[in-house]
């Protein structure tokens, strides 16, 4: 009776283990994303150039539904293991004091980054006249000097489009090497545009669409292009 009277006080007095603190809730790749951490915000300006922050109340507020972000502390907060960028919504980190970041390509990430501003001179599908003028035969891609080069931006649009129209002069004035691609006359193009705004999730429902490399602008915006290309002073 003894040896188990004492068994039972060897129990009785062993130390429970503290609970452990809750895990977060977390999607597969996703990070949790906590207003006061040590995280860094990039999203995109209105001119097409990207910026990076520490406070996401400096963000404007058209710029903050998409936006990058990383813990420069922790490389593993900058790319996803299959090495995607890490986005979220910081209108719902602002609101709640949380959000969870998923991972993106960055050409979809900058797409998206830009999409949410307003689009640049364009033209709706939907306003195509009735009888539209005929189609000027396309412009072949140019280099310095008007030597044929490589395509840096292929530009989808159409023939009775001003905002295209516009944006063709400057391409060619500006010698950027550029695919034209008219997509009511061309089926391939059309299917081409339209696999290109899904992968990147943007809507395809205005011209010009103008993919440099790799980005989607919708519209023609001068700003934006030259920052895309690196030109901007």
């Amino acid at each position: 009776m003894i040896a188990i009277v004492g068994l039972v006080s060897l129990v009785s007095c062993r130390r429970v283990a503290p609970d452990a603190p809750p895990v977060a809730k977390q999607g597969p790749g996703t990070l949790e994303i906590l207003k006061g951490g040590r995280w860094l915000f990039t999203y995109a300006e209105a001119d097409g150039q990207f910026a990076t922050t520490d406070k996401p109340e400096a963000i404007p507020e058209l710029s903050r539904a998409i936006a990058r972000v990383f813990d420069p502390s922790d490389p593993a907060s900058k790319t996803s293991a299959s090495g995607q960028v890490y986005i979220a919504d910081l209108n719902q980190l602002l609101k709640s004091g949380k959000t969870q970041a998923r991972p993106l390509s960055r050409e979809a990430f900058e797409t998206a980054a830009l999409a949410q501003l307003p689009p640049g001179e364009s033209s709706a599908l939907a306003a195509r006249p009735q009888n539209p003028e005929p189609a000027p035969a396309p412009a072949p891609p140019r280099g310095d000097g008007g030597v044929q080069g490589t395509p840096v931006v292929t530009l989808y649009g159409t023939s009775w489009c001003g905002a295209c129209k516009t944006a063709r002069r400057y391409f060619t004035e500006k010698n950027v090497p550029f695919a034209d691609k008219d997509i009511e006359r061309d089926p391939a193009a059309a299917q081409e545009l339209a696999e290109k705004a899904a992968k990147m999730g943007v809507r395809a429902d205005r011209v010009p669409m103008i993919d440099v490399r790799g980005r989607l602008l919708l519209g023609f915006d001068k700003a934006r292009i030259e920052a895309l290309l690196g030109e901007s002073t």
